[in-house]
């Protein structure tokens, strides 16, 4: 159980992660308060939903080993170089999909309901992400 809590503490970070950058980019750039509400709303119910895996006594950080993982240093060339922001917002925003997939994957070993509202966030991501797109593109 500890590997699987590792991946599902790694892509909990992970979407957390790009959610917020892309949420800053709404908030900051694009001055979108619709955008970024529906974004934060996603995030909260992602960090939420990890309670599903995690216990006062036992948290995800626990299973965490930054240290020693195989995929540290494996970044590719795309992942360290960015052009403007609609290539942040582009990279993040396909990394928070992935990252909710694999947890919508590993979360219907514990609660199928749980696991349809991270489908459902990520499609809804979908649509979200054609939205800051095109604002982008009109700025």
């Amino acid at each position: 159980m500890t590997k699987i809590k590792r991946v599902i503490d790694a892509n909990v970070n992970r979407a957390s992660e790009g959610l917020r950058v892309v949420e800053d980019v709404c908030r900051f750039i694009l001055d979108n308060d619709n955008l970024t509400r529906r974004l934060k709303d996603i995030r909260h119910r992602l960090r939420d939903s990890s309670c599903l895996w995690s216990t006062e006594t036992d948290k995800l950080c626990k299973s965490r080993d930054a240290k020693s993982d195989v995929g540290r240093y494996s970044n590719t060339e795309s992942e360290i170089k960015r052009n403007d922001v609609f290539d942040i917002v582009s990279a993040n925003l396909k990394r928070t999909e992935e990252a909710i997939r694999v947890l919508e994957e590993f979360t219907k070993l514990k609660d199928i309901n749980v696991a349809l509202t991270f489908q459902e966030d990520r499609y809804n991501l979908y649509e979200i992400e054609k939205e800051i797109l095109a604002a982008l593109d009109d700025k």
